[in-house]
């Protein structure tokens, strides 16, 4: 009574293999007329269950990502053969049928296994032809009876971990009642391949997955971005966007009650979307700025002595000074901008955070490559790189190629403007956007990392990726801002005369390059960690939870968002 579509058991086998954890497996079940029968099963405290979602559209958000559930219908599930046997298989206490898919599920739990519900494995289900739909006659009748068995089986824990019939719904469909919500907040879906914002968003979310908790994302676009968004709902998160909710406010009036803790990311984001939030949540907010906006406006080329970047510089910072007052904390990439903050808007909670998780190093020394290749990255949606590509290949690319004729600049970032796209000559080539595979392999052949910015603010992902990567980085003073100890391993300067004279010393000392490589590398591991992002996720959210316990702030019904211009 079942049909596989395409992908169906792949996906299942795909999911054991991202999760260790996993002792059964299930797939999403949907009716001959496409409508949704099952998105995994939820147990309610009195050992009725609900096929949650049945009957509604498969494609809904809340139906298609991964995660814990009660059970799920024997339909289609898969386990390891080895521990199904290791189960004993099916209780026969169930003969001849019904609840021995939930009993397994509840026993596998027992044992310590996690049981998943995987929405990429789509199968139909042509729902009683085997037994029928009537629990008066046939075996069907075994549905009450074996119901009864399973409670009264299962008794103390569905007490314990299990809510009364349909309350909670949220809870209960995740297995939640003992973990905490989070609710992370952007501009868009991530895009880690395309900027480094979008990377420190899904360490973020990766560090919160760690430490248990249950995310949620909604970005302020309320837009599905093929590709990355079934990225998020792969790992566990539920995405909320259109046309299932016609706004942010819709998701929260719904489900905002249930959110534990609040991660607000950017200026802009968070004027839109802090009103609402206060509206309908309890929950504590963290803001995390990226970096700050108004100051690093503030250092862009002549923005002084421009009337109307000044003018945008002082409306920036009004807006920020604003949001900080708004919010439970603040957190920042660096010391330096934490300090400023605490200077501005003295006693708010301000906290320093890394800004990136990366992977432990291989280990073991990297050979300097032989060929002379630099390399330059960034994505070009943040102006401070279009200047920084500008002037590398205008005034100290020239200098380089005079002492070095062989060598070769690769230039590597998204949306490249016509003005990137136009550097592009004999020894130098602009890629635009690549994938990570792509870039990888351009860190593997490149010699040195040159990071020219003139102006910014935070922690720059090109500078640790490129250190991370054993690629000695050759920046300038805006180049290493948030990176403390950092200026005696990085080679600085502030003009062209000196980054091409220190990127030629790189090219041509092979001891030199293995002292800055390994050097750089070690201070990556050191301060960029997943454990270091994770422990300060929580101590920031530790720090708030207690204020927040049974409170809720109410904002003034005239409030209205500070318009960017």
């Amino acid at each position: 009574d079942t049909e596989l579509l395409p992908g169906a058991v792949d996906t299942l086998v795909d999911l054991f293999d991202a999760r260790p954890d996993a002792g059964m497996i299930g797939s999403k079940l949907i009716y001959p007329d496409g409508r949704l029968q099952e998105a995994g099963g939820i147990m309610w405290r009195d050992a009725s269950a609900w096929n949650y979602g049945n009957r509604s559209d498969p494609q809904r958000p809340e139906f298609n990502y991964v995660r814990e559930v009660d059970y799920i219908s024997g339909a289609a599930i898969m386990l390891p053969r080895a521990l199904w046997e290791k189960m004993g298989g099916f209780d026969e206490h169930f003969l001849p049928a019904y609840c021995e898919d939930s009993d397994l599920a509840f026993r596998l739990r027992a044992a310590g296994w996690k049981v998943l519900y995987q929405p990429r494995s789509v199968v139909i289900h042509h729902e009683g032809i085997t037994h029928g739909t009537d629990t008066n006659q046939g075996v069907k009748v075994h549905q009450v009876v074996n119901t009864q068995r399973l409670r009264e089986r299962w008794q103390e824990t569905l007490e314990r971990e299990h809510l009364p019939n349909g309350e909670r719904v949220l809870r209960a469909r995740d297995r939640s009642l003992a973990r905490r919500l989070t609710l992370v907040v952007d501009h868009y879906v991530p895009e880690p391949d395309r900027d480094a914002g979008s990377r420190t968003m899904l360490a973020f979310m990766d560090a919160l997955l760690a430490t248990g908790r249950l995310v949620k994302f909604l970005p302020s676009n309320l837009t599905r971005s093929p590709g990355y968004t079934e990225a998020l709902e792969a790992r566990g998160i539920e995405v909320i966007y259109r046309p299932w909710y016609e706004s942010a406010e819709a998701w929260l009036r719904q489900y905002g009650a249930e959110v534990d803790e609040i991660l607000l990311s950017r200026p802009s984001v968070a004027n839109e979307l802090l009103a609402p939030l206060r509206r309908h949540c309890r929950a504590p907010i963290a803001f995390y700025g990226h970096d700050l906006h108004f100051a690093r406006m503030a250092s862009e080329p002549g923005a002084q002595k421009n009337p109307v970047k000044s003018a945008a510089i002082a409306k920036m910072e009004v807006l920020e000074r604003r949001i900080w007052r708004m919010v439970d904390i603040v957190l920042y990439p660096s010391e330096e901008e934490v300090k400023r903050v605490r200077q501005l808007a003295p006693g708010k909670r301000a906290r320093s955070i890394p800004a990136y998780a990366l992977p432990p190093a291989p280990p073991g020394p990297k050979p300097a490559p032989d060929t002379p290749n630099l390399l330059f990255v960034g994505s070009f949606r943040h102006p401070p790189n279009v200047d920084a590509a500008i002037w590398l290949v205008r005034e100290i690319w020239p200098l380089i190629r005079r002492n070095h004729t062989a060598a070769q600049l690769t230039i590597i970032g998204s949306n490249p403007p016509l003005d990137v796209l136009a550097l592009a000559q004999p020894g130098v080539e602009v890629r635009g956007h690549v994938t990570d595979q792509d870039l990888a392999t351009a860190y593997r052949k490149a010699r040195v990392a040159l990071c020219p910015l003139r102006s910014g603010a935070g922690v720059k992902l090109k500078v640790v990726e490129a250190m991370h990567n054993a690629v000695p980085v050759v920046t300038t003073g805006i180049g290493i801002q948030g990176l403390p100890s950092i200026d005696t391993l990085v080679d600085i300067a502030e003009d062209a005369s000196g980054l091409a004279l220190a990127a030629c010393q790189l090219l041509a000392d092979d001891g030199l390059w293995q002292q800055r490589a390994k050097a750089q590398q070690n201070y990556v591991s050191a301060h960029f960690s997943p454990e270091a992002m994770r422990t300060a996720l929580v101590e920031a959210f530790d720090a708030i939870a207690s204020q927040a316990e049974g409170l809720k702030i109410h904002v003034k019904s005239n409030y209205q968002p500070y318009k960017i211009a």
